[in-house]
């Protein structure tokens, strides 16, 4: 299958053109709530993980999340290919929602990771049906524009979203960043679930989550296993990460490789841990961009609060920077197009992230002033906003009509475990270096960027 060239539009059709306007609404404003729980969390995590006394659990609090989202993938796929986006989108809003209730009455760190996890199960269950649900609504030449208006949703949320979270941890309490996005949560229901009830029924080529082009072909019940599997690996990565001796790290490291590296290759389309090309090198690109971007965000704000001097709200102010950028670089992809342009685009977004991250690093090193983070973090956000949304535009291009919930899996599932190992990894060098050591962040950064640069050499595998 070839990557055709994006055509250019001959009517003035929009995404909120008749018929489809009740969906983008209902999606964006989703996009939204999920965007600015994941922005207020991790700029609140400093403090959370201080007033609970909680460090190191601090990379499993995020990771967690990440490792139980993927057999929320898993179920949402085969959903939603079976029975459309709308049944796993309320499953999915519902177990999101518990998940929130339960870390804002936590009352130690490990039942915040315990509700985290449980946001994870419903977060990747919405993940994926947004993908099928909007990719199904909206079509295929409108596809560019749908991901970059599902990039500008972020923009008010990255921006007010760490400052309201250090807001509301300075006058209710840590608690209040989970219990008013749980508040918000039936107001975005109200909005989305109508739109996607309206969905006529997928079609069919006999494929879901699991079937297809993945080792998993016609064995759904064995798919949720695996999933479940590389959960269960992503989380044994964790706690070799925090083991205190070698005879406990080495069993708990191998365990975790090994059912996590069996998972991915019987969930992902055969090729994928090679990036062979198509859509296994757009799978795989997908996990080192997010594991890349997502393992360094979550070591920013630490840094800042607690080794550069900064508040709550300045650091957040590093993170908005990120998704302003992010939003802005999105925009620049939509439009270009030709496949050439698209694929040198794309391999220049990944270059950008590494850069960035990499600026990000430089105060570490050097005296220069840690306002360069800010600038380091504006610059890795634009990469990715121009890479992120072209790998989702490839997925469904290369996606047969009945397997695009398959494919929207395997991207987020992607996402997911490479997310999660990296951030067991990257809490592993962390603690390693000692609590407050700058090599810690070095580390972290610089695994961070290498991923970055190893997706920009492997970018061009994505069009064939």
């Amino acid at each position: 299958m070839t990557t055709a060239t994006l055509p250019a539009e001959t009517t003035t059709e929009t995404l909120f053109s008749q018929g489809r306007l009740g969906a983008c609404i209902g999606a964006v404003a989703l996009v939204s709530l999920l965007a600015f729980e994941a922005m207020a969390v991790a700029a609140a995590m400093p403090a959370i993980a201080a007033a609970l006394h909680g460090l190191g659990l601090y990379a499993l609090a995020f990771g967690g999340m990440l490792a139980t989202s993927m057999l929320g993938m898993v179920l949402a796929g085969r959903s939603s290919d079976r029975h459309g986006a709308f049944r796993a989108t309320v499953v999915g809003l519902v177990v999101f929602s518990a998940g929130l209730l339960l870390a804002g009455w936590a009352d130690s760190m490990g039942w915040v990771v315990a509700g985290r996890t449980l946001q994870g199960l419903g977060g990747g269950m919405l993940a994926v049906t947004l993908y099928v649900g909007m990719g199904q609504a909206v079509p295929q030449r409108l596809h560019p524009r749908l991901f970059a208006l599902f990039a500008a949703a972020w923009v008010l949320p990255g921006l007010l979203g760490p400052l309201a979270a250090a807001w509301l941890v300075e006058q209710l309490g840590w608690r209040a960043v989970f219990l008013v996005v749980a508040a918000a949560a039936p107001l975005a229901a109200a909005l989305v679930l109508p739109a996607l009830r309206r969905l006529p029924p997928p079609a069919r080529s006999g494929a879901s989550l699991g079937e297809g082009s993945s080792q998993c072909a016609g064995r759904p019940a064995a798919a949720i296993a695996w999933a479940a599997l590389g959960a269960a690996g992503a989380l044994l990565l964790h706690a070799a990460g925090t083991a205190a001796t070698a005879t406990r790290l080495l069993p708990l490291l191998l365990l975790g490789l090994l059912a996590a590296g069996t998972a991915a290759s019987k969930l992902l389309p055969r090729g994928s841990l090679l990036a062979a090309p198509g859509l296994p090198a757009v799978v795989a690109l997908r996990g080192l961009l997010a594991a890349a971007f997502a393992s360094a965000e979550v070591f920013i704000p630490l840094y800042l609060t607690r080794e550069a001097g900064w508040s709550l709200g300045q650091a957040g102010l590093t993170l908005s920077a990120g998704a302003l950028l992010w939003s802005g670089g999105s925009a620049v992809q939509a439009r270009i197009e030709g496949t050439r342009d698209r694929r040198r685009a794309l391999q220049a977004g990944f270059l950008a992230v590494a850069t960035g991250i990499s600026l990000v690093a430089a105060p570490l090193l050097t005296a220069w002033p840690a306002a360069l983070v800010v600038a380091g973090w504006a610059l890795a956000g634009f990469g990715i906003g121009i890479s992120f949304p072209m790998l989702s535009v490839l997925t469904l291009q290369l996606s047969a009509p009945g397997e695009q919930g398959a494919s929207a899996s395997a991207l987020q599932l992607s996402d997911a475990l490479s997310c999660s190992a990296t951030l067991a990894v990257a809490g592993a060098l962390f603690s390693t270096a000692g609590d407050g050591a700058a090599l810690g962040y070095l580390l972290v950064l610089g695994l961070a960027a290498a991923l970055a640069a190893a997706g920009a050499l492997l970018g061009r595998r994505a069009f064939v």
